[in-house]
């Protein structure tokens, strides 16, 4: 990555100066390289912290930016801001996965699942934001009639989260609609274990027990974005702009 490489040679050309500085006066080689090698690490950590917060700072701008943009339902435009972060992915580590599960997950909400899934499929496999990401992708794997790739996503979901309901709904949900209960079952179980406090799970592990439906409208406004079922007229559903709107911040972790 550039900063990385700016980095290096800004920290290698002042202990390459300060070496032959020491060289010159004088000093020993092994007495030279010791100043110089600290130098070096001093210098590096200096720019490149210098760098990422430089980067980071006009990426929290552009996702201000595009936030404005959504929050005012002109989700188009938003996107196309968002987008324009990714000339920064080639300056710093960790950018491009983030940035993918940011604009995947905003054009998936958008109801653009052919736009979605290249980013969906790019994006990371750790934090909330990877989570909710990899949940989208699995429901457009389920949608394809994909189990093998549906369950190995939602795996990466739950894994990346544990604390993500909505991926463990999810997850349990496409499999009870397979006609894996007993699989949607282990699922549900598994999440009230990670999250044992969460009565919504309890209750749909109590349901799919006593061979009940499942009802997902307590999950509220994130489970209908997911577009797995028509969210009920009390919580707004009908189009993307409801159902965006009520839901996802564009999120950018400074590193």
């Amino acid at each position: 990555m550039i900063n990385l490489a700016i980095s290096l040679a800004v920290a290698l050309a002042v202990a390459a100066a300060l070496a032959g500085l020491f060289l010159v006066l004088g000093f020993a080689t092994w007495a030279s390289l010791l100043p110089a090698f600290i130098a070096f690490l001093i210098v590096f950590l200096g720019v490149f912290v210098f760098l990422s917060r430089r980067i980071g700072r006009q990426i929290q701008a552009i996702a201000a930016e595009a936030q404005k943009e959504l929050m005012a339902q002109r989700f188009d435009k938003g996107i196309k801001i968002l987008e324009s972060a990714f000339r920064f992915t080639r300056w710093q580590f960790f950018i491009a996965p983030e940035l993918h599960a940011n604009v995947g997950s905003l054009y998936f909400m958008t109801k653009k699942p052919t736009e979605a899934r290249p980013h969906l499929e790019k994006s990371g496999l750790r934090g909330a934001s990877a989570a909710r990401a990899r949940t989208m992708l699995a429901t457009l794997h389920y949608q394809a009639k994909d189990e093998a790739k549906m369950r190995a996503t939602f795996e990466q979901a739950v894994v990346a989260n544990k604390k993500d309901l909505i991926a463990w709904a999810a997850y349990g949900w496409c499999l009870e609609k397979l006609g894996k209960r007993d699989d949607a079952i282990k699922v549900f179980s598994r999440a009230v274990e990670a999250n044992p406090s969460e009565e919504k799970l309890k209750t749909s592990l109590a349901a799919l027990k006593n061979d009940k439906k499942l009802k997902m409208k307590s999950y509220g406004l994130e489970w209908y974005q997911l577009f797995l079922e028509h969210p009920p007229l009390d919580m707004g559903g009908g189009g993307p702009g409801g159902l965006v709107g009520g839901g996802r911040k564009v999120i950018f972790q400074r590193r």
